[in-house]
């Protein structure tokens, strides 16, 4: 997979982004519990596309949000959101100097287009506080999100891997403390 590939296609499809959007309030609910966002957490959404997880961390009175997508437009469109209340990065969060740890990272809907998981989970467990979460999580099934996956998105995805292999390259720096994969959801976060 080719980086340049990964942000023509999130590029074009910015625009509709939000419009095309499905989303469960009751399925983000549990993977953010899960992932434990709560009061005065820092935030960190790695390839947060247009922002679609912004007002859920700031309902839950976080300390800071801080996002980062490699698209250009994706991220345009995601710091014209909150301007002043959310940190939008555009940039390569494994380049990304980062001026501060976080409590939870949290990456959503957007896993299967990282080219290699080992590497991204090992550099983000280095950007958590002691006590920290590190969640992936889909707000659909794996076989949902291969299948979403097919046609032009091929291109610019690696496919979800087994949450059983996640959770083995999340196990090599972090405690598991959660592993969902089911028809509606699938979530793996762990703790350091």
């Amino acid at each position: 997979m080719n980086q340049q590939d990964v942000i023509q296609f999130f590029d074009r499809l910015a625009p509709q982004w939000d419009a095309d959007m499905i989303r469960s309030d009751a399925i983000i609910s549990t993977i953010l519990d899960n992932a434990g966002v709560s009061a005065g957490k820092d935030v960190l959404d790695v390839a947060c596309g247009t922002g679609v997880l912004f007002p859920d961390y700031l309902a839950r009175n976080v300390a800071s949000v801080t996002a980062v997508d490699i698209s250009p437009e994706m991220a345009k469109i995601a710091a014209q959101k909150f301007p002043g209340r959310v940190d939008v990065i555009c940039g390569d969060v494994q380049k990304v100097d980062f001026s501060k740890q976080f409590d939870c990272i949290v990456i959503y809907n957007a896993f299967p287009h990282f080219p290699d998981p080992a590497g991204l989970i090992a550099t983000l467990c280095t950007m958590l506080k002691p006590g920290g979460t590190l969640t992936v999580a889909h707000g659909m099934s794996r076989a949902a999100i291969d299948h979403r996956h097919e046609g032009p998105a091929s291109k610019v995805s690696v496919g979800l891997m087994h949450e059983d292999n996640l959770a083995e390259l999340f196990s090599a720096h972090l405690t598991v403390t959660v592993k969902i994969s089911n028809d509606q959801m699938y979530q793996v976060t762990g703790q350091k």
